[in-house]
C-alpha cells in the first residue's frame, strides 16, 4: 500500500519511523490482544485527529503482522509512503500492562528501509523510537534528518522514546540519541528515558545535556508530574491533569502529536538569524515557542492531550474538538475516562 504524499503548503508534518503490531498482555489476563501501533504511527494518527496534514513514511513486511498493519493504516486515513525493506519482516512488540495500566515492552524488531525521502512541502520532520537506534535503518534516519535540517524551512523533531529491549548497551544507545540531538531542532524525552540514558541525573539537568548538543528546545514529560521544557534562555514546568488512568499506552505519542501540531502552526517567535532564536544551529526553520508564556501554552496543550489518552484503552489520541473542550475546563479539573 502506497499513497501519494500530497503537498499542503508549509503545514505538513512528515513522520518517519516504524509501524508494528503490539501484543497487549494485561496482568491477570489469559488472552493476548494484537493491535497495530508503534510510536511514529501513533504520532501520525494523533496529528491527523488534530487536523494537521501528516504523512507517515515507514516500512513493513509481507507477513501476518504486516497484514494487520496494512489494514490499520488503511482504516486510519493517513497519507502513507511505504518504503521497501530488506528483510520482508514486520516488527512485533510484546507490551506487558501492569495493574496500573503502565506498559513495558519486548520486541521482535525489524527496521530496514532501503532509502528514506520526505515529501515536498514538509514543514516538520519527526522521527524517533526504534527508528532512531535500530540498524540498519537508524543510519538512514540520521542521514535524512541531517539532510532535512540543512534545508531551508524544515524543522527536525525527535522523540527519543527509549526502548532498551532493542539496544541494551546504554553507551551505544546514548551515543545514537546524541547523534540525533545534534541534527535536531527539538528533542522530546520522558523522565524515564533520561534516567536510563543519564543515570542519577535530574530531568532538568539531563535536558540541558541534550540541549548542549544542538536542539533549540528540549521537552521532558514527567508522567503524573506534568512536563518541563528548556531552551537557552528559559525553563518552564506545567502540572499534569488529575485523571483516572485506564492505561498509559500512546500517551507520550499523543503529547508528541500536540507538540508537532504547535510547531507546524508556527507558534512562538521567528527563528531569527544564524543559529536560530537562541543561538543554536540552523536558519530559516519554523518558529518555535520561545518565551516562557509561549512554551507554557504549548506544554499545557500537550499534557492535556496525553491525559485524555490515558483515560481510554490503548493508543487512542484526542481529536482537536476533544482537546479544545478539555482545555476549556479549569487546569486542575479531572478528565473523566
Amino acid at each position: 500500500m502506497t499513497r501519494e504524499a500530497a503537498t499542503h503548503g508549509q503545514t505538513r508534518v512528515t513522520v518517519v519511523g516504524e509501524v508494528l503490531v503490539d501484543l497487549l498482555w494485561r496482568a491477570g489476563a489469559d488472552l493476548i490482544a494484537p493491535a497495530a501501533g508503534g510510536s511514529p504511527a501513533n504520532v501520525a494518527v494523533g496529528l491527523r485527529r488534530l487536523g494537521r496534514p501528516a504523512t507517515l513514511v515507514t516500512t513493513w513486511g509481507e507477513d501476518l503482522p504486516g497484514t494487520r498493519i496494512a489494514a490499520h493504516l488503511d482504516a486510519s486515513g493517513l497519507d502513507v509512503v511505504r518504503v521497501p525493506g530488506t528483510s520482508g519482516r514486520s516488527t512485533v512488540a510484546l507490551a506487558y500492562l501492569d495493574d496500573n495500566g503502565s506498559a513495558t515492552y519486548d520486541f521482535l524488531a525489524s527496521w530496514d528501509p532501503e532509502r528514506l525521502e520526505i515529501p515536498d512541502g514538509t514543514a516538520v520532520l519527526h522521527t524517533g523510537s526504534l527508528a532512531a537506534v535500530l540498524e540498519p535503518g537508524a543510519s538512514e534516519v540520521l542521514r535524512l534528518c541531517r539532510q532535512a535540517g540543512a534545508s531551508d524551512g524544515c524543522t527536525v523533531v525527535v522523540d527519543l522514546n527509549v526502548r532498551p529491549a532493542v539496544q541494551p548497551d546504554r553507551d551505544a544507545y546514548r551515543a545514537a540519541c546524541l547523534r540525533l540531538a545534534a541534527v535536531a531542532d527539538v528533542v522530546k524525552a520522558s523522565d524515564e528515558d533520561l534516567d536510563w540514558l543519564f543515570p542519577g541525573t535530574a530531568p532538568d539537568a539531563a535536558a540541558r545535556l541534550l540541549a548542549d548538543h544542538g536542539p533549540r528546545l528540549v521537552v521532558v514529560t514527567l508522567g503524573g508530574e506534568g512536563a518541563l521544557a528548556v531552551t537557552a534562555k528559559e525553563e518552564v514546568r506545567v502540572p499534569a491533569r488529575k485523571i483516572t488512568v485506564v492505561d498509559t499506552v500512546g500517551a507520550g505519542d499523543s503529547f508528541q502529536a500536540a507538540l508537532l501540531d504547535a510547531i507546524a502552526a508556527g507558534s512562538g517567535r521567528p527563528a531569527g538569524g544564524p543559529g536560530g532564536a537562541d543561538g543554536a544551529r540552523g536558519t530559516g526553520h519554523n518558529t518555535l515557542p520561545a518565551t516562557a508564556e509561549e512554551i507554557r501554552s504549548v506544554l499545557t496543550r500537550c499534557v492535556v492531550a496525553a491525559a485524555i489518552t490515558c483515560t481510554r484503552a490503548g493508543a487512542n489520541p484526542p481529536t482537536a474538538a476533544e482537546l479544545d473542550a478539555a482545555l476549556a475546563t479549569a487546569l486542575d479539573a479531572p478528565i473523566e475516562g
